[in-house]
């Protein structure tokens, strides 16, 4: 068993991921007498080679995997890494090669990263990643990656790295099993995306021979490498509900008409036009990192305008939430992050930026005002990681003054859920960040298979704090004669069982990857607002997350007649 994070039942045969990277040996030899510079200068060739190759596949992808691999690529040329490794060739314990240095380099960083814990550990992975393209790119061999397979199968990994899930082949790979992970790790982000079924922290997978049948439900977490007849039904006719499964029709509703306008999470022009092919009614999530990851310097106003007045476009006349920029923590900018601070992830990320780095937050505003004057959509704005209603306040005032009229805040710090009221009677609406939420909620980093138990925002202490954020905002909107609107978009609203709690909670809108759009609208169909009441309230009654879950599943029988 594991955690199961996107669901759908398969059954075919495993693919381990290919060996990783030998390590080089040490001693290694040296390099010859004057020859320092020249190796020097191999592995600063190495890594700008490898960083290219990221950037280049940066540039054919989109969304969410957009940004991780453009975030991996930065790792790439890091001088942490790249002089470390430069230093280690004349070491006073004994001269390395290139490769052992920047293998001993990448250890180093990737040991320090751990040791910061939060967002700089879930960039451990990546650390390794790119430690092993650039050791192989020294060698002249091809870098790890997904292996090839004539027949679709099941791909199982200790993890997998950015760079390889942004770039799987879902016509070949059916299913994503890893042994470590979590429920918000990048590798489930990028399933979800994908719409392949999944499960991570599945301990004992790797032992599974290659080619071996394995039945996988996503959707609770079996892995199963001795399937019966019973579930190779049980995926043959998820197989078929899901190739029937109706597109979203572009009304979210529930049972009795109430509506629950379903939106698009976009990293881009191309994602918000797929997710308008998709019927998504608006864009509750555009990150706006796309323009600003994979640069040495800030994006010019110009620059910005035509990026976000790309994806107005694919909205006219709907609402499109643009969250200014999340800098910091596991996206550090050259620009606009301070790489020596001792825990990131609880350090000057998002809004917090603003006041060590004036005028950059300023010009973002600035352009998304004048690409809104050129195009219909409804253009909110809403700034992440706001901790106090001094901060909303701040925002919306800088927002108010460059004509921005709907101002917002991301919930994802506990603070904000508490005072919602205070907070929320500073601006017009807030969108929950779950996967942040839960992280902070839980002091459990979402990359640790070890604490998945923990990072899921089943949690009772997670939904507490949405409930506490949505009567926050009623008290709000009572006190100014203005309703306030609380949405969601982290992962948890393109879980359907949990979207219908969400929306039994006082949720308005929902916003997940274009995929989950026909599931989540299929469920929420199924349901009278009053039964997802009902539901809301067995579920914070719960005394775990598990038991929130089983019960909320057990009443929704569709669930299962979709194998979702």
């Amino acid at each position: 068993m594991g955690v199961g994070v996107v669901p759908g039942r398969v059954l075919a045969p495993v693919r381990q991921m290919t060996a990783a990277v030998q390590e080089p040996p040490f001693p290694g030899g040296s390099p010859a007498q004057g020859t320092l510079e020249s190796q020097s200068q191999r592995i600063k060739d190495a890594a700008k080679a490898v960083q290219a190759d990221l950037r280049s596949r940066a540039a054919t992808a989109s969304g969410e995997a957009k940004n991780i691999l453009s975030a991996t690529a930065l790792m790439a040329t890091d001088p942490m890494l790249v002089t470390s490794a430069i230093k280690l060739l004349s070491s006073p314990d004994g001269a390395r090669t290139p490769e052992r240095a920047v293998w001993e380099a990448g250890s180093g960083v990737a040991e320090m990263l751990s040791g910061l814990g939060g967002y700089m550990a879930e960039r451990v992975s990546d650390i390794l990643d790119v430690r092993a393209r650039i050791v192989c790119e020294l060698r002249g061999e091809p870098a790890p990656g997904i292996p090839y397979s004539e027949q679709p199968f099941i791909l199982v990994a200790e993890d997998l790295a950015p760079a390889d899930t942004a770039t799987l082949d879902p016509r070949k790979v059916l299913a994503l099993v890893t042994a470590s992970g979590g429920p918000q790790s990048h590798t489930a982000i990028l399933a979800r995306a994908l719409g392949l079924p999944a499960v991570v922290a599945a301990p004992g997978v790797q032992e599974i021979p290659d080619g071996q049948p394995v039945y996988v439900d996503g959707a609770v977490g079996i892995v199963n490498s001795s399937p019966g007849e019973e579930q190779q039904r049980a995926a043959e006719s998820w197989a078929a509900s899901a190739s029937s499964l109706k597109a979203f029709s572009g009304s979210g509703r529930t049972a009795d008409g109430f509506s629950v306008p379903l939106l698009a999470n976009v990293g881009s022009a191309a994602d918000a036009a797929l997710a308008a092919v998709a019927c998504a009614e608006g864009v509750g999530l555009l990150r706006t990192e796309f323009c600003f990851l994979n640069r040495d310097t800030e994006p010019t106003i110009a620059d910005q305008v035509e990026a976000y007045g790309g994806v107005f476009e694919a909205f006219p006349g709907r609402k499109v939430v643009v969250r200014t920029l999340d800098a910091g923590a596991d996206k550090p900018l050259p620009f606009l992050s301070n790489l020596d601070e001792p825990n990131p992830a609880l350090g000057v990320r998002g809004y917090r930026a603003h006041a060590g780095f004036p005028g950059v937050l300023e010009r973002q505003l600035q352009a998304i005002a004048t690409a809104a004057a050129s195009h219909t959509a409804e253009v909110w704005v809403m700034a992440p990681m706001i901790s106090t209603a001094e901060e909303a306040a701040e925002f919306a005032s800088l927002c108010l003054g460059l004509g921005l009229a709907t101002p917002g805040v991301m919930v994802e710090v506990p603070s904000a859920a508490l005072t919602a009221s205070s907070v929320l009677g500073e601006v017009d609406f807030a969108s929950i960040g779950t996967n942040d939420l839960t992280q902070y909620a839980m002091a459990a980093d979402r990359q640790l298979g070890s604490l998945a138990a923990l990072n899921d925002p089943w949690q009772p202490a997670v939904l507490q704090l949405v409930r506490l954020t949505v009567e926050g905002a009623a008290a709000a909107g009572a006190a100014d004669g203005k309703p306030k609107s609380v949405g969601v978009c982290g992962e948890a609203a393109a879980d359907p069982a949990l979207a219908v709690v969400l929306v039994g909670l006082g949720i308005t809108t929902l916003s997940m990857s274009a995929r989950a759009l026909g599931p989540v609208s299929a469920v929420l169909s199924s349901v009278t607002v009053a039964q997802a009441r009902e539901l809301a309230a067995v579920a914070l009654r719960a005394p775990t997350a598990a038991a929130a879950r089983s019960a909320v599943r057990s009443a929704l029988p569709l669930l299962s007649e979709l194998g979702l």
